[in-house]
């Protein structure tokens, strides 16, 4: 007999989750499932992929405790096709089959697993379109004259540096300032190049471990 996981979901505190576990306890028992665990999530939407019930039932499935899930719709897992693919590709290559009561699909059949397909090459062709329409969104800005990529820091740098080269630390450093480690690490190496430049030889690399030397040619 294969052990099976319940999930079901409402999106609003006045509804009840216990209309859909009834029925797919009914399924199960036709199914001929052991129902080994039942995880809900009530009055959460749908297009939150992190919930307590479903992050818990993806967990126990990483740990086995069941080869079957069973939910009412597939809208009750999630509302974007994206999120969707993720759980049940994760499901499949855990070798959990994934059922679904109202769109009548079983993973574990042909037919489950064309419609699998369908959906992953979906969301594949949504992702590309995705794709060229931001690369087309910024050929148009470019020829616009608009400056692409990250926007460059309005930092006082050397106040920065100064800061690091005298003994602050860097966790200080990049609090005080309001900028990440990173970003202070790269400061402080961008100057040290600069200044070791006509020299040439080894210059102190002010990072995370004090002791460590870059040596220029």
């Amino acid at each position: 007999m294969k052990r099976a996981a319940i999930y079901a979901r409402v999106s609003t505190p006045e509804q009840h989750v216990e209309t859909q576990l009834y029925d797919l306890r009914q399924l199960a028992s036709q199914r001929g499932f052991e129902v080994v665990a039942e995880y809900t999530d009530r009055g959460i939407s749908g297009t939150k992929a992190r919930r307590l019930g479903l992050d818990s039932l993806m967990s126990d499935a990483r740990k086995r405790k069941f080869s079957v899930v069973l939910v009412a719709a597939f809208d009750r897992v999630a509302r974007s096709t994206r999120h969707f693919l993720q759980v049940t590709s994760e499901l499949d290559s855990l070798g959990v089959e994934f059922v679904s009561r109202r769109e009548n699909i079983d993973t574990s059949g042909p037919m489950g697993r064309l419609f699998l397909t369908l959906i992953a090459s979906i969301a594949e062709l949504e992702a590309d379109l995705i794709k060229e329409r931001i690369r087309a969104g910024m050929r148009r800005r470019k020829l616009e004259g608009y400056r692409l990529g990250r926007q460059p820091l309005d930092v006082d740098r050397e106040a920065i540096v100064a800061a690091r080269l005298n003994g602050m630390s860097l966790t200080q450093t990049a609090k005080k300032y309001s900028v990440s480690r990173a970003s202070v690490v790269r400061f402080v190496r961008e100057f040290q190049r600069q200044e070791s430049e006509p020299l040439g030889g080894c210059v102190p690399m002010m990072i995370e471990q004090p002791s460590a030397v870059e040596c220029t040619a």
